[in-house]
C-alpha cells in the first residue's frame, strides 16, 4: 500500500498552519482598527469644547455663507439711504460715497465667494481671516464715510435723525453678518458708531449729545448681541459635531456587526459542514459495532464460553445505540434550526399512531412495571400532519415520561379537543417533576435537570427541543408544567384547522382542506 512521505506530509501540514496564522493575524488586525475607530469616535461624544478656535474653519464658512447669501440685499439698503440723504447731501457727493461703498462691497463679496470655492487646502494655507477682517473694515469705513458728507445750505432739519436711524440699520445689518467672527464684526461696526458719535459731537447742543450717548449705548448693545449669536453658532455647531461622531460610532458599531454575522455564518457553515462530515463518519463504524456487537450478544454464531465477555458485548451495543441515537437527534434538531426540515404531509389518524407508539412502548415500560395507559375524550378524528413528526413527538414525550417515572408508577396519555377546536395530546406522569426555576432549563438544547443528572438516566437533552420545533411547524403550542414531587405534563396542540371531521366544517376550514388537497396531489 502507497503512503505519503514523512517530509511530504510535514510540509503541507506546516502550509496549513502558516495560512492558519495569516487568517487569524488578519482578523486581528481588523478588530484592533474597529476597537480604534470605535473609541476615537466615543472619545468625542459629550465633548464640549468654549474654545473659539475649535470650530474656526465652520465658522469661517458661517461667515461667507451669510455674506453671499445677502449680496443683493446690501446694495439695495444702501440706493436707498442714498436716494434719501440727497434731500440734504448734493446728489454728486452721494454718487461718489455709493460707488466706494458698492466696491467695497463687492470686494468683500468676491473674497467670500473665493473661500467657498477654495478647497480643504488652499483654506488651510491661505490666511482667510485676516482677509475677512480687512474687508470688513474697509466696508464699515466706506458706511462710516457717510457721515463725514457735507450738508447743503437749506438746513440739517431731520437729518440727525435719519443719520441715527441709518447707523442702527447698518449696525444691525453688520452684526447679523459678522456674528461668527468677532474681529470683523469690531471692524465693520466700531467705525460707524465711533464716525456719528464723533459727528454729533462737534455741535455742542442737548439733542446731539443725546444722540452720542445713544449711538455709543447701540454699540455696546448690538456687540452683546453678535456674542449671543456666537455662541448660538458654536452651541449648533457643537451639536453638528456630536451628531457625526455619533453617526461615525454607529457606522463603526455596524461594521462590527457585519464582521461579527460573517464570523457566525462561517461557523454556522463549518458547523453544518461537520455534521454532514460527521454524520456519515460516525454512522458507518456504529452500524458495525452495533450488528457485530449484537451478534455476540445475542450468541447467534455459538456460545461464549465466558460470560463476562458476553456482557462487554451488551455493553457495547448499548453504548452505539445511545451514541447513535443523539447522532441522530443533533442531526434532526440541526435540519429544524437551518429551515431544512420538511414536512411530508398529509392525512393521519391520530388513533392508529398514538396506538402504534404504546405497542412501543409497552416492553420499555413492563421492564420497570409501570401501567402504561391510554384515555381518549371525545371523537378524534384525522388531521393533517406529518406522521413520521407526530410520531417522533410523541415518542420523546413518552420516553422521557416511562425514563423518569419511578418503578410501579403510571403513566397516561390523554387525547383531548380543545375549546377553540383543535386536537391536545398530554403526557402525564406521577414521577418525581421539576421544580419551576429548572423548567426553562429542560426546555433548552442540551438542557437537563437535578432529577436526570442524578438518576444518571441516559439521554441527549435535545428531547423536547425536538418535540417544541415539531410541533411549531405543525403551527402548534407545546406546553411543560411540572409539580415537585407529584408529576409532570408534557402536552402539545394541533390548530383546528388541521383537523378533519365527519362533522360539517365551516367554509374556511373547508376552503383550507381543498387547498391541502390540491397541493397533496
Amino acid at each position: 500500500m502507497a503512503t505519503t512521505p514523512p517530509s511530504a506530509t510535514g510540509g503541507t501540514t506546516q502550509k496549513a498552519s502558516q495560512a492558519r496564522t495569516v487568517v487569524n493575524r488578519e482578523r486581528a488586525r481588523r478588530r484592533r482598527e474597529m476597537a480604534r475607530t470605535l473609541r476615537t469616535a466615543r472619545s468625542h461624544i459629550g465633548l464640549r469644547d468654549r474654545d473659539a478656535t475649535t470650530f474656526q474653519q465652520e465658522r469661517l464658512h458661517l461667515f461667507a455663507d451669510t455674506r453671499v447669501s445677502s449680496a443683493f440685499a446690501v446694495p439695495f439698503l444702501a440706493v436707498v439711504i442714498a436716494a434719501i440723504s440727497s434731500l440734504w447731501i448734493h446728489p454728486a457727493m452721494v454718487a461718489v460715497w455709493f460707488v466706494i461703498t458698492f466696491c467695497m462691497h463687492v470686494l468683500t463679496v468676491a473674497t467670500c465667494m473665493a473661500y467657498e470655492r477654495a478647497g480643504t487646502v488652499r483654506r488651510a494655507k491661505r490666511p482667510w481671516l485676516r482677509r475677512f477682517v480687512l474687508g470688513d473694515l474697509l466696508y464699515g469705513c466706506s458706511w462710516a464715510g457717510f457721515f463725514l458728507l457735507p450738508l447743503n445750505e437749506s438746513g440739517n432739519d431731520g437729518f440727525l435723525v435719519f443719520q441715527f436711524a441709518a447707523m442702527l440699520i447698518v449696525v444691525a445689518m453688520n452684526t447679523m453678518q459678522s456674528a461668527t467672527l468677532p474681529r470683523a464684526l469690531l471692524a465693520s461696526t466700531l467705525p460707524v458708531s465711533l464716525m456719528l458719535t464723533a459727528t454729533f459731537l462737534r455741535h455742542p447742543e442737548p439733542m446731539q449729545f443725546t444722540l452720542a450717548a445713544m449711538a455709543l449705548g447701540s454699540q455696546g448693545f448690538f456687540l452683546i448681541l453678535g456674542n449671543q449669536l456666537l455662541k448660538n453658532a458654536n452651541t449648533m455647531l457643537e451639536y453638528r459635531a456630536e451628531k457625526d461622531h455619533l453617526i461615525a460610532e454607529l457606522e463603526t458599531a455596524n461594521a462590527m456587526s457585519d464582521e461579527s454575522r460573517r464570523r457566525a455564518e462561517e461557523a454556522n457553515l463549518a458547523k453544518s459542514r461537520f455534521l454532514a462530515t460527521m454524520s456519515h463518519e460516525l454512522r458507518t463504524p456504529l452500524n458495525a459495532i452495533l450488528g457485530f456487537s449484537e451478534i455476540m450478544k445475542d450468541e447467534v454464531l455459538g456460545k461464549m464460553q465466558n460470560p463476562t465477555y458476553k456482557s462487554y458485548a451488551a455493553d457495547i451495543h448499548a453504548s452505539g445505540a445511545h451514541l447513535l441515537n443523539l447522532i441522530n437527534e443533533i442531526l434532526d434538531l440541526s435540519r429544524v434550526e437551518a429551515g431544512r426540515y420538511e414536512l411530508q404531509e398529509g392525512l393521519v389518524d391520530p388513533a392508529a399512531l398514538l396506538d402504534e407508539c404504546m405497542a412501543m412502548m409497552q416492553i420499555r415500560a413492563k421492564s420497570k412495571n409501570i401501567e402504561l395507559f391510554e384515555t381518549a375524550q371525545g371523537k378524534i378524528g384525522r388531521v393533517w400532519a406529518d406522521e413520521r413528526a407526530l410520531r417522533q413527538v410523541l415518542l420523546n414525550l413518552m420516553s422521557n415520561a416511562l425514563k423518569f417515572t419511578p418503578v410501579k408508577g403510571r403513566v397516561e396519555v390523554r387525547t383531548e379537543r380543545t375549546a377553540e377546536g383543535g386536537l391536545r395530546f398530554s403526557v402525564i406522569d406521577n414521577g418525581p417533576g421539576i421544580p419551576d426555576e429548572e423548567l426553562p432549563i429542560v426546555l433548552q438544547a442540551f438542557g437537563q435537570g437535578s432529577v436526570a443528572i442524578q438518576s444518571a438516566e441516559p439521554g441527549t437533552g435535545l428531547g423536547l427541543s425536538i418535540v417544541q420545533a415539531l410541533v411549531a411547524m405543525h403551527g402548534g403550542t407545546f406546553k411543560l408544567s411540572s409539580r415537585l414531587r407529584e408529576g409532570t405534563t408534557a402536552s402539545f396542540t394541533l390548530p383546528a384547522a388541521r383537523l378533519k371531521t365527519d362533522a360539517p366544517a365551516s367554509s374556511e376550514v373547508t376552503d383550507l382542506w381543498a387547498e391541502m388537497a390540491r397541493r397533496s396531489a
